[in-house]
């Protein structure tokens, strides 16, 4: 049964422990550039390094590419009711709490991939 980790760093904490973190960074690159949104992460980016990357990249989206950044929402299919629930007062907090979104969606297809091979 698939349970969400509730943060970032137990998300990156588990795909390392059950060995699919490449797997991770391999949907996160195809989604992304799904979306037209060119990004390369490595498979040698350590979780700390993808976490810092992955914020400041959703942050400049939201900033100058808005109508690209809800795109990249619909093609990774992260809940729109999500979304609707985080407070966008600070682009800064609001990046890492859509970032967290994105990483557990992304996780969620990797696991049941996995799963269900």
């Amino acid at each position: 049964m698939f349970i969400a980790p509730i943060n970032t760093d137990l998300l990156l904490q588990e795909a390392n422990n059950e060995t699919l973190y490449d797997n991770l960074i391999t949907q996160l690159n195809k989604d992304f550039n799904l979306a037209n949104e060119a990004i390369d992460f490595p498979k040698s980016i350590t979780p700390d390094e993808l976490k810092i990357q992955l914020h400041e990249k959703i942050y400049r989206l939201i900033q100058y590419k808005f109508a690209e950044y809800l795109n990249l929402l619909y093609i990774i299919d992260v809940s729109e009711e999500e979304i609707k629930k985080l407070d966008g007062s600070d682009l800064v907090i609001l990046a890492e709490q859509v970032a967290f979104l994105i990483l557990r969606r992304e996780w969620q297809k990797v696991w049941f991939r996995n799963k269900y091979k």
